[in-house]
């Protein structure tokens, strides 16, 4: 189980953008120097972010700027914005399980609702957090 690099990446990069706020340009290079990341991956979650309506892009002097306000942005907003889970969800089982086994023919029965469970947990949990939080703590920790 692993939730990909996209989801701490997208945060990084919303939260350089909301700290800049417009005292420069933010542009993909900025971001990939900040973040410590090829700038094609910058780009391909920008392209995401902005998919999601939650970061507006232009070429020229503006740059990269929020679409909203990081207090109405939450973890689980950019979660799926980027991606991080694919349709089968957070947990991925293991594919051929023996069904000649007691326990290989029986365990997806015994696991999956409980996994599922934990996900939405987890996904539930995700939406009370917002950027605004972890602005915050960045701020606070540069002051």
């Amino acid at each position: 189980m692993q939730i990909t690099s996209r989801f701490t990446i997208a945060v990084h990069m919303i939260t350089v953008i909301d700290y800049v706020d417009g005292k420069m340009p933010v542009t993909s290079r900025f971001l990939a120097d900040s973040i410590g990341a090829n700038p094609v991956i910058i780009r391909n979650v920008m392209g995401q972010l902005k998919e999601a309506g939650l970061i507006l892009s232009s070429q020229g002097k503006s740059g990269i700027a929020l679409a909203r306000p990081v207090s109405e942005i939450t973890f689980y907003d950019i979660y799926k914005a980027v991606d991080c889970v694919d349709g089968t969800g957070l947990f991925h089982f293991h594919e051929n399980p023996s069904m000649d086994c007691p326990v290989g023919r029986n365990i997806h029965g015994a696991m999956d609702e409980r996994l599922q469970d934990i996900q939405q947990t987890m996904e539930e949990e995700m939406k009370q957090i917002s950027l605004a939080d972890v602005v915050s703590d960045v701020r606070k920790a540069n002051a």
